[in-house]
């Protein structure tokens, strides 16, 4: 294929902003090493993204899941572990004397990872 336009891609994926997200996703992969699936020609990597869902080497399917994926962010601590550290935090002496409003701001500070409120 000489050249790829985006009227070849909008027929496979025919929303073109999903199209966009998907040839960049695409893109970075294969920076990050992953097998080529069309000759490269010479072409940059967002270029051989698209050449490959327009000639229906990848399936748009698969593409959104991988980009779907790699977006989700993953909260590795249970519920159970969660309520276990409330408890632990209301059994502490040393919050006894906390004002209503002191203790609210702990408790969500440590829900949100310890990160501070910016606004």
């Amino acid at each position: 294929m000489a050249r790829v336009t985006v009227e070849d891609c909008v027929e496979k994926v025919p929303n073109r902003f999903g199209l966009v997200l998907f040839a960049a996703h695409r893109a970075r992969g294969i920076s990050s090493g992953s097998q080529l699936l069309v000759d490269r020609d010479n072409d940059k990597n967002p270029v051989v993204a698209l050449r490959e869902i327009a000639d229906d080497v990848l399936v748009p399917d698969e593409l959104r899941e991988g980009l779907i994926a790699s977006l989700q962010r993953v909260d590795e601590r249970s519920e159970a572990e969660e309520e276990a550290e409330t408890l632990a935090l209301l059994a502490d002496p040393q919050h006894m004397h906390m004002s209503e409003q002191e203790l609210v701001r702990a408790l969500q500070s440590d829900r949100d990872g310890g990160q501070e409120e910016r606004y």
